[in-house]
């Protein structure tokens, strides 16, 4: 995982935070402010809040010059050591924005190989047979896809 020199000379590890939620009091998105106040010394971490301003993907779009929120999206990732989703579940899927916004990494290819971590915020009490209680596991290994060559254009 890579690491940003500090003007003080320290090196910090940066997560990228990016709630799949659109709505403005998201609990999605609250989970993911409450993240600087338990990370660990030398770890800072950015909200992304571009979701809802992400143009409908398009393959055809997926060139330079990209569309500029799409651009600051794939700068974020690239400066990024890690990602952090927090995302709700709308009819037993994700949302449809955040769908878009997973879209629009695949051409880039900056969140390749990058650790990656998922936390899922549910109103829901306890198990049931339709939805059990969720697994969970903490690798330090990358856990993104491993890089494919670009579809010939």
């Amino acid at each position: 995982m890579g690491r940003h020199p500090r003007a003080s000379g320290d090196v910090r590890t940066e997560i990228l935070l990016v709630s799949g939620s659109t709505r403005v009091g998201s609990t999605n998105t609250a989970v993911l402010r409450t993240a600087p106040a338990v990370a660990p010394e030398g770890v800072a971490s950015v909200l992304y809040d571009g979701l809802a301003s992400l143009p409908a993907f398009n393959p055809d779009d997926d060139h330079e010059p990209l569309p500029p929120t799409v651009a600051n999206l794939r700068a974020q990732l690239a400066a990024s050591d890690a990602v952090l989703f927090c995302t709700p579940e709308y009819a037993g899927a994700l949302p449809g924005s955040f769908k878009n916004l997973l879209d629009w990494t695949v051409g880039g290819g900056e969140i390749y190989g990058k650790p990656v971590a998922w936390i899922n915020v549910s109103s829901v009490a306890a198990p049931t047979p339709a939805r059990p209680w969720p697994r969970c596991s903490a690798t330090s290994e990358p856990t993104s896809p491993t890089p494919r060559a670009p579809a010939p254009r």
